[in-house]
Formats: C-alpha cells, sequence, structure tokens
C-alpha cells in the first residue's frame, strides 16, 4: 500500500484543512457551537484523525469508512447531515489523496485560490495562514478552527448595519422627539407614548 512521505503529509494535512473549512455543515456548526464550547477542538480532532487515517492506516482505504468518521464527527456537532455533503467531502479527500500520491498537488493549488477568491468578499469566513510548524511541535491546540499546521483562526467579517435615519430627510410634519428628563434624584422620566403624535 502506497504512503505519503515527508513533506507530502504536511502538504495533505493543509488541504484536508482547506476542504473540510469549505464544507459550509462544519463550519456553521462550529461558528454556532451546535456541538457545545469545544465544537472548535472537535472540528480541529476531526481534521487530526483523517490525517491519521490516510497516514497511518494499515488497511485499505475505503470511502465508506472515510464517509462514517465524516457523519460521526458531525453527529458529535450535533449535526445530521441529510445534503450530500458527507459524500462528496469524502470524495474530495479521496480524490485529493490519491493525487498526492501521485506527486500531483494543483488540487491544493485550486483549494487555496478558492480560498483566496473567498476571502475577497467582506461576508465570507476566511482561514488566515501564519503557522508553518506541525502540530506536535507546537503542542497541538493552536485554537485552529480545523486544518492542523497551516491554517490558524477563522475570522468572520460581520457586516456593518447602518442606520437609514438621515436628518435630511426626516420628515418634519410631526413634533420633534421628546427626549426623556433627568430628574434630580438620578430617575428618568419617561413620557406615555400611546397615541402621542398619532393621527387617524
Amino acid at each position: 500500500m502506497r504512503r505519503l512521505k515527508g513533506d507530502s503529509v504536511a502538504i495533505f494535512s493543509e488541504g484536508i484543512g482547506l476542504i473540510l473549512y469549505r464544507w459550509s455543515a462544519l463550519r456553521t456548526a462550529v461558528e454556532n457551537e451546535w456541538g457545545g464550547r469545544d465544537s472548535n477542538l472537535k472540528a480541529h480532532q476531526l481534521a487530526t484523525d483523517l490525517l491519521s487515517w490516510f497516514t497511518h492506516s494499515k488497511e485499505p482505504l475505503y470511502i465508506d469508512d472515510l464517509e462514517n468518521m465524516l457523519e460521526e464527527a458531525m453527529l458529535s456537532l450535533n449535526v445530521e447531515v441529510e445534503d450530500g455533503s458527507v459524500e462528496e467531502v469524502a470524495e474530495n479527500l479521496m480524490v485529493m489523496h490519491e493525487e498526492f500520491l501521485d506527486g500531483n498537488f494543483r488540487s491544493l493549488s485550486t483549494l487555496r485560490e478558492a480560498n483566496l477568491k473567498q476571502a475577497a468578499h467582506p461576508h465570507v469566513a476566511q482561514i488566515v495562514n501564519d503557522d508553518e510548524d506541525s502540530d506536535e511541535e507546537n503542542g497541538g491546540d493552536d485554537g485552529s478552527l480545523i486544518g492542523g499546521d497551516n491554517s490558524s483562526n477563522m475570522n468572520v467579517d460581520i457586516p456593518k448595519y447602518e442606520s437609514n435615519v438621515n436628518p435630511a430627510n426626516r420628515q418634519v410634519s410631526g413634533p420633534p422627539p421628546t427626549v426623556a428628563m433627568e430628574e434630580d434624584d438620578g430617575w428618568t422620566a419617561v413620557s406615555n407614548r400611546r397615541n402621542k403624535g398619532r393621527k387617524n
């Protein structure tokens, strides 16, 4: 049975992280902590388990076993995936593994490019790759979402909502809004809003 060796193992680990990161069901479960506070650790553990399965398994690698691993990991995050994405992720991982065994790393380049395109959109989460050390060398848990070696914290850009109240566009037909007055004792008097300013 052929195995990944040397640098290809670290590069394959990055590829696993990128594939898992692009899996929206997993990413959503982690972001929303559907598996509890340790959802991030569960996703990181999945990436570690997958790398181990691909690189250390003494048995032949079957896609059904891989799908079972992915489904179990998602169940640990309280997610039952029924959209076919488990099979898609498993197939992507198997294909990438086969390509890496043949010395073909194009799929990783494609994943990296896709990740950069996602980073170009402000509303899409992104992985910041700034750590070249392996997990074993730096203690294993670097707080990353997934991906082991070359992926670190996931940053989510939250869109900012602006008020659509523009003083220039405000209608002047009613009385100006009243401001609650603070009494001497620190309490604030609040006026009754019922029927105030309404004309039917």
